[in-house]
């Protein structure tokens, strides 16, 4: 065990940055399929799915848990990578602080299989919508923390931030105005677009150059 300690906390930056790397791209396929088949099955036809296929909805809660899982990894990998800047740990304690909160949010999921009237299953999407909601407004603020922090390209940096400044304001703005779904597919857009190019820049980034410079 002590060996074991020894060996992930001696982990040069090559290793860590493919850890890294290689997390993002599990959750990205995680995410997919958890929100784009799982939750999208249930919001399209909450009785069929949860009476008839109820497996998708199983499957979608074990992709969330591999999120969370993933989600504390790269948090961990992250944290030993950088772990000279200054701004790494309050970083690693906002991604934690996402982590938890979307823990917490998959336990709406399985109370959902239990119901049988399309409002009561649709509370319950709410309910983890609600909650990993707040988890994406910590997560916001460690991604524009991460712009600051991580050593890569300029243009990555910029996604990055604007990822994170979106994150933020989506939230506040679910929270803030009442009309929010008039405007929600604008607000996805402005999310998605730096999210997914930014963040997979950057798992691209570490996986393919990441401590490369440390091993030479």
């Amino acid at each position: 065990m002590l060996t074991f300690i020894k060996v992930i906390t001696n982990m040069n930056s090559r290793t860590l940055s493919i850890i890294v790397g290689t997390g993002y791209l599990i959750i990205f396929v995680a995410a997919i399929f958890a929100n784009f088949f799982a939750l999208e099955s249930i919001i399209i036809d909450p009785i069929e799915t949860v009476e008839n296929n109820d497996i998708i909805v199983r499957l979608g809660i074990i992709a969330f848990l591999i999120i969370v899982v993933f989600d504390v990894v790269v948090a961990w990998a992250l944290k030993e990578l950088y772990r000279n800047h200054p701004l790494t740990v309050l970083s690693t304690y906002f991604r934690m602080m996402h982590a938890a909160l979307m823990g917490v949010a998959i336990f709406a999921l399985p109370l959902a299989l239990k119901k049988t009237t399309t409002e009561d299953i649709l509370l319950q999407v709410d309910t983890f919508n609600y909650i990993w909601l707040i988890g994406l407004f910590f997560f916001g603020i460690h991604i524009l923390l991460l712009s600051k922090i991580a050593i890569v390209p300029r243009f990555i940096k910029v996604l990055l931030a604007l990822a994170g400044v979106m994150y933020i304001v989506d939230t506040i703005a679910h929270f803030l105005l009442s009309n929010y779904s008039d405007f929600a597919s604008i607000f996805l857009i402005l999310v998605a677009i730096p999210s997914i190019f930014g963040e997979m820049s950057f798992a691209l980034w570490l996986l393919i150059k990441g401590g490369k410079a440390e091993g030479k």
